[in-house]
């Protein structure tokens, strides 16, 4: 499998420095992006295979999020990660075009995978 770009997506710093350590020792490419806002930005810029959105965060949160991304590129999986496993918010993000969702505090592993599992079935779709 050719490499993987991952755009990560949370307010908080010290699980996209933790997770960002993590995933390149994997032979992953990750960018950050801390908000919503900049990681929209960032999706104009740049092409990536992932993408692994906190649905918590202020301002814009990540059912908001989802949604912009959905209209500004649909092809690109995302992945929701959650500390609350509120079904309500897990019916929109599913109903709003999720690749699928993993509980906070997710192991490197479990999102590592995830991550895989994504991109594969995406890049099966291309073909």
């Amino acid at each position: 499998m050719k490499s993987i770009h991952v755009l990560l997506v949370d307010d908080e710093n010290d699980f996209l420095t933790a997770y960002k350590r993590r995933l390149i020792c994997r032979n992953v490419e990750v960018s950050i992006a801390s908000s919503g806002q900049e990681a929209l930005r960032m999706v104009e810029a740049a092409d990536f295979d992932v993408i692994v959105l906190d649905i918590m965060m202020p301002e814009m949160s990540g059912i908001e999020t989802l949604k912009h991304l959905r209209a500004l590129k649909s092809s690109i999986p995302v992945i929701i990660l959650t500390g609350h496993a509120n079904m309500e918010a897990l019916a929109q993000v599913s109903g709003g075009g999720a690749f699928d969702y993993l509980l906070k505090p997710a192991s490197t592993e479990e999102l590592y995978f995830k991550i895989v599992d994504a991109v594969r079935e995406s890049r099966i779709r291309i073909r």
